[in-house]
């Protein structure tokens, strides 16, 4: 199983590579129609290349409401992160344009960070100043009425518990705007590919559970508690496999 998993690895990646790169001519010419509307359309490019990549690794995705969810909504949207597969999942899973916050490390890569760096917006932790950058344009995205993305955990969650703990730009975000946080949960990613190693894919179903939408108020730090218990009790019971049962 394990040289199956690795050959079947090696398959998805020539797979995303190759339809990087068919949609890496159209990304450049989007690139020059300023970043809401080029960011717009070169978003809907990673919806086609996610389609097209989760068609031929055939891994079904399915979404589970528990109250409707209206795309075209201004919200900011959080979900757990436990694994490689999460990028893919949500440009699969949100199909109208909005901008994921992100770590401005990946734009480094080729031709995968030239796209990455136009579909969302970029943060460097480790500097205050980027980071007051990024807030500020996080700030200008939602004033034009568009959704922003956000791991709140900031990093893999390698623990056996259901989440890490929350950064507060996200939810200090939402009080300053007034903006509802919609909690989302990606509830297969960790077994269709372990956060250890990209080797590790498998085809099969992965679930994204829509939870209720949470007004901001105007504590953030209860915001955040008020988020991460809902989205803790949510993961305890669906049966996320990376939670300890002990």
């Amino acid at each position: 199983m394990t040289v199956l998993r690795f050959l079947f690895s090696i398959y998805a990646a020539i797979i995303f590579v190759a339809f990087m790169l068919l949609i890496f001519p159209f990304v450049i010419i989007a690139s020059f129609f300023g970043h809401i509307k080029g960011g717009n359309m070169i978003y809907r490019l990673c919806v086609f290349w996610a389609d097209c990549w989760f068609a031929f690794t055939f891994i079904r995705v399915k979404s589970i409401y528990e109250t409707p969810f209206n795309a075209r909504e201004k919200s900011i949207i959080v979900a757990n992160h436990i694994s490689y597969l999460d990028i893919p999942m949500l440009v699969k899973v949100f199909r109208t344009p909005l901008r994921p916050l992100g770590k401005i490390e990946m734009t480094k890569v080729p031709v995968f960070g030239f796209i990455y760096k136009n579909a969302i917006v970029t943060v460097d932790r480790s500097d205050a100043a980027h980071r007051a950058s990024s807030l500020k344009t996080l700030k200008a995205v939602l004033n034009k009425g568009i959704s922003i993305f956000v791991f709140p955990e900031g990093t893999f969650n390698e623990t056996t518990a259901p989440l890490k703990e929350f950064y507060n730009g996200a939810f200090k975000l939402a009080v300053e705007t007034q903006t509802p946080v919609q909690p989302v949960l990606f509830l297969d990613t960790y077994k269709r590919m372990h956060y250890s190693t990209v080797f590790s894919l498998t085809p099969g179903r992965c679930r994204a559970l829509y939870l209720s939408k949470i007004e901001p108020g105007a504590d953030y730090h209860l915001l955040k508690q008020t988020v991460f218990a809902a989205m803790e009790q949510a993961l305890l019971q669906y049966n996320a496999d990376w939670v300890s049962k002990s």
